[in-house]
Parts: structure tokens; sequence; C-alpha cells
């Protein structure tokens, strides 16, 4: 496997290709900052990204008891488990030295699309056959590059296998990917939602039963969560292992010995999701109350009210035409009707009324053209949070995750107030166009978070890609609201468990979250690289459950067994069964109705079945290293990640 790129992501991606699944990994990351690029940089040698791999991989041992069963065992044949090539880009040159004619895949995860895309027609060029997993944040452009690429490896390889074609390009994103996991953090429900081949899984979070009630297992449990989540010195925000940990994927005698604990359950599952919110008007068609103020409105139906009062009252007391006396009143509003002289005393009073009406009109039109016009004026400016906002999200940060969870946050009617530093971030623009209120500023300003309104929010999401930005708005944020609800974007596994715990003991009573977006990302792209598509994920406190779909021929842990005995505790379950007919699959099970849910415990699986599994990043990794048909992948269906 190879792996290049210049961030987190290339990071945790390469641990877990080579941790979990067991697989030789050649990782090309930048040279160092003043150095020139080196051939070639062992694990052992030095240099920041060595040394960061390193700490990374002796995390995952620890959390994950090192190599899983079946690896190859390289570290202790003296092969470095990793090897890092530095090149400044991912040209002709370094990817042949890394390796790629006999690659089996490559990922492309800069943080740079261009280059992405430039590395991905250099090896599609280099190698027709290799498989390619490419992080792009343009999802329309990822859909014609895929498209591309995939003609160009059908063109330069006649006899390659159709199924391996269809998955021989995948486009992905991390902000994609992550977006939903951080969006529901700040929500008060405890319900998530994933897509999987059109249909619709909803989980939910279990309190723990109290006074001898009976917990509703769902269609099953799909994890338990940390048997400390509710002490101040629980293991939640980390990724740690063990008895104080969630426990994915329990069997019934976890579950039934866990006492005390919530748990996440499969509730139900259908074809379509929730309701979207309608769209709000904008642009040329955008209502009367994006230009006028209520105040303005009110005060213009008080004049219309006094002018039609005034034109009936004529109409009573003169006896004209209904039409006439409207008539006359307008003359006299706009000061342009004879006096009334000779005329009786109920014509002239109401002359004299319509005056001042005219009076109170012409300020009112004055206001209603400057506030026209300043409206028009600020259509490309962002708003400012109004006085009587609550019940808002607070989002500091608008990069690419920022500006994701944004639109997924409106895609759901939640009310977001936004923070940035930079006026000409990425999601300035969509927050514009969303009508979404932006504070511009530094967060660690005083008066920045005040200004949006964080005293009366549900929560607050800190998703800059700096950890102590994200931990030093969430302590001031708590300063100002102790019982906020808080989730802090964190890389680091072990710093995010210190401030998890510090958080909690400082405010028992207030939710604390910490989420890595690579570590949300990292299993999709680990997949998609051993020729697998995730079909969701759901993060389980600091872990990930995933949801794939694979075909049960050669996997010996499920052929012939039942689907109770094809259980096993803390690596995988079958959840469903695809009974479509072969040549239905590539049109996608959920469009044919075809996926049979709550399956029997006795039913024997057969080679010929296709499942969809819930399963853990080891338990998904001894499922394909123990497969004889680990090449073969599912079609699916083209659609935008």
């Amino acid at each position: 496997m190879v792996v290049c790129g210049d961030d987190a992501l290339a990071q945790r991606l390469a641990v877990e290709l080579r941790y979990v699944y067991g697989e030789r990994v050649t990782l090309v990351v930048p040279p160092e900052p003043g150095t020139a690029s080196r051939p070639d940089a062992p694990l052992n040698g030095r240099g920041r990204a060595a040394a960061l791999f390193g700490r990374m991989a002796s995390a995952m041992n620890r959390n994950g008891g090192g190599l899983p069963h079946g690896s190859d065992g390289d570290t202790n044949a003296g092969v470095d488990p990793v090897r890092i090539l530095q090149a400044a880009e991912p040209s002709d040159e370094s990817l042949e030295e890394a390796g790629i004619a006999r690659a089996s895949a490559v990922a492309l995860v800069y943080d740079d699309d261009e280059r992405n895309i430039r590395a991905a027609l250099t090896a599609r060029r280099l190698n027709s056959r290799v498989r390619l997993v490419i992080r792009l944040y343009n999802r329309k452009l990822g859909q014609h590059l895929e498209a591309l690429l995939d003609q160009a490896a059908a063109v330069a390889s006649p006899g390659l296998d159709p199924a391996a074609l269809d998955t021989s390009t995948t486009v992905l994103s991390d902000a994609d990917t992550a977006a939903p996991s951080l969006a529901a953090t700040a929500l008060a429900g405890p319900t998530r939602v994933i897509r999987a081949e059109g249909l619709f899984l909803r989980a939910a979070e279990r309190t723990p039963p109290r006074g001898g009630q009976v917990a509703d297992p769902g269609l099953c449990t799909l994890a338990l969560l940390s048997s400390t989540t509710h002490d101040p010195a629980g293991t939640e925000g980390s990724d740690s292992s063990g008895a104080e940990g969630p426990q994915l994927l329990p069997g019934p005698a976890e579950i039934a010995a866990a006492t005390g604990r919530g748990a996440v359950v499969l509730e139900t599952v259908t074809q379509s999701g929730p309701a979207a919110p309608k769209p709000r008007m904008s642009g040329r068609s955008a209502p009367l109350s994006q230009f006028f103020s209520r105040r303005l409105r009110w005060s213009a139906l008080g004049v219309g009210l006094a002018v039609l009062g005034l034109a009936v009252a004529s109409s009573l007391t003169t006896g004209d035409h209904a039409l006439h006396a409207a008539y006359l009143t307008l003359l006299d509003l706009f000061a342009m009707g004879d006096p009334a002289i000779g005329e009786p005393t109920a014509r002239q009073l109401i002359q004299i009324l319509s005056g001042i009406a005219g009076l109170m009109l012409l300020p009112l039109l004055v206001a209603g053209v400057l506030e026209a016009f300043g409206s028009l004026r600020t259509v490309s400016s962002l708003r400012r949070p109004p006085r009587g906002l609550s019940g808002h999200v607070v989002l500091l940060g608008l990069g690419k995750i920022g500006t994701r969870v944004l639109v997924h946050l409106r895609e759901l009617g939640v009310p977001v107030v936004c923070v940035e530093e930079d006026p000409e971030a990425r999601g300035i623009p969509v927050a514009r166009r969303l009508h979404v209120p932006v504070v511009l500023g530094d967060v660690t300003d005083e008066g920045v978070l005040e200004a949006a309104k964080i005293g009366r929010s549900r929560g607050l999401l800190a998703l800059t890609s700096a950890d102590t930005t994200n931990l030093e708005a969430a302590l001031y944020a708590r300063s100002l609201k102790p019982n906020l609800r808080v989730t802090v974007r964190l890389y680091d596994d072990e710093f995010a468990t210190a401030v998890y715990r510090t958080l909690r003991t400082a405010h028992p009573q207030a939710i604390t979250r910490s989420r890595s977006v690579s570590h949300l990302a990292g299993p999709s792209f680990a997949a998609a690289m051993m020729g697998r598509q995730i079909l969701g994920a759901i993060p389980v406190e600091r872990k990930v459950l995933l949801f794939a779909a694979i075909e049960v021929a050669g996997h010996p842990q499920l052929e012939g067994r039942t689907v109770e005995q094809a259980f096993r505790s803390g690596a995988w379950r079958v959840l469903a069964l695809d009974v479509a007919p072969p040549h239905a699959a590539a049109t996608g099970p959920a469009e044919q109705g075809a996926l049979v849910w709550n399956l029997h415990p006795g039913y024997v699986l057969r080679p010929t079945d296709r499942v969809i599994i819930a399963a853990t990043r080891r338990g998904l990794a001894e499922l394909l290293r123990g497969s004889t048909t680990s090449s073969r992948a599912h079609p699916r269906r083209r659609e935008p990640r």
C-alpha cells in the first residue's frame, strides 16, 4: 500500500493499514521545512514524519494490542513496519521510488485537491491496474474524475475483472465523512442516522434502565457505552479500550452483565431519511422580511389602516361613493386636494386627519427607501446575530470541516452562529448564501463569543485545525455558561483523554465530547484501499463502528455457519441479507427492496449470499484477510460521497 499525504489523515491511514489490516505500507510525505528531499527515510530515522508516526503507532499498539492476528510480523523480522519516503511532490520519480508498479492500492490524501488530481492522473498512467483512493473536497469534480480514471483503467487493462474495475477508483471526502458525526454531537437528541445504499439506519443512545425497567434492545445492540460515562474520571473522551471503555458489538453475556451502562442500539431501517426543512428564499425572490424590519412593516400597516378608516368615514358621513371618498382621502393624504372650504364639518375634519396621516407617511417612505438600500448593500455582507437569538449552535471555524458541518446543521433546520477569524475563509460565502450570522474575530479575544450569544446557545462546536484554539474556546465558553454542551475537535487521543477528564471534573453536569476528523474518516479510506466499500460509520465515543456489504463466499468465518454462529463479539455481526438476484445487484439492493433484516439466528449463510455486517475496524480487517477472494468487491452505485 502507498499512502501520499501531508497531514494527519495520511498518518492515521498509514497506521490503520499497517496495524489494523496488517498491510505493508509506504508513506510518502513532504520533506521537513528547511531541508532537501531525501530519497528514503526509515521509520527509526529522524524527522518530523517518522516521530509523529512512531507516536501514533505506539498509541495504537497500547490501545489495540499490536499487530492483528494473522499479520506477517515484519517488526520481529527486522523489517521496518512502514517505509517513509520524503518527496516534495508526488512525481513520476517519487511514485516509482514508492513502488507503485508493485502496489495493490494508492491513497492520495493531500490537503490540496489539485495536487491529488495531478497525482491520480500520474498514478493511473504508471499503473493502470492499481486501486486509487483519492481525497477530494469538490464532490461534483470527484464524480467526473472517478468516471474518467475508471475509463482509463478499462482502456489500458481490457482484461480487468468488472468487479475489480468498479472499485479501481474511489473518491472520498474526509469532510463529508466526518460532518454528520460532528453535527450530531451538537444536537440534544442522541439519535444518529447513517445512509447505507439508499437505506437510512437509525441508531439511538439508550440510558441505563432504572428501577427494574427492561431496556428496549431495538433490532440489535451495537455498543455498550463506557462504564464511567457519567464519572468525571471516565474515559469517554478517549480511544482507550478495556473494561472502562466503550464495548462494540457485545454478546448476550456482556449485555446481561452491563448493569448501569448506556447502550447504542439499532432502532429502525427506513427507505427515506429525516425530512429536510424547506429552503429559505434568497436572491431576487427574497421575502420582504429580508429588506424591511418588523418595526417598519408594522408602521406601514398602521398608516394603511388609518387611511382605510378615513376613507370609510368619509363615505359614511358625506354620502359619497366609496371609490370617490377614497380618492379624495388620498388627495388629502398627499396634500394635493383643495381646502374643504364651505364643506360640511365632517368633511373638513376628515381632511385635517388625512393631512396628519400624510405627515406620518412621509418619514415612513423615507425610512423604507433607506432600509431597502441598506439591505441591498448588505446582501453581499455577513449577518450579525439577532438580538433575541437563543437555542442556536455556535460553530467555531469555517474551514473545510466547519463548512460541511454548517451545511449539515442547516439541512437539519438547526440555527447556527459562526465564528471565524479569516474573512476569506472557505465557508464565508456559504454562510452568506445560507443567511447564517457570522462573527468575525479571534475566538480567544474577549467579547467574540459574547457577540455570538454563547450564553443563550445550546452548544459549541470548536472545529478549527488547532487543538489549543479549540480547547481555549471550550474553556472560555464554559466560564460563561458552565452547563454548555461542548464538542471539541482534538487530534491526539491522549490529549483528548486528559481534556475530557478535566472538563468532566470541573463541570460534571455538562456534556463534553471530543472528536478527531482523521479518526472518523480513516476507516472509510482504509476499507476503500482494501477494495471494499464502507456503507456508513457510527462513532461510539472516540471509536468507530463500520457498516459494510460483503459476499459470504470465500469467508470461512461466515460460509456454512448460522447467523448466530457467525457472530463474533467485539468483531462483527451479520445484520441483513441481500436476496436480490445477481443481475439486480448493480442497481442497489435498497431499490429492489431485497434486504432482509432481523434474520433468524438459525439461518445458514450460503456462499451465494451477500450480507450487511456491522464490524469493528479490526473485525473487518480480519474478515478481509481471511477471505480467499479478497480482491472481489461488490458492485456499487455511482453517487456523491
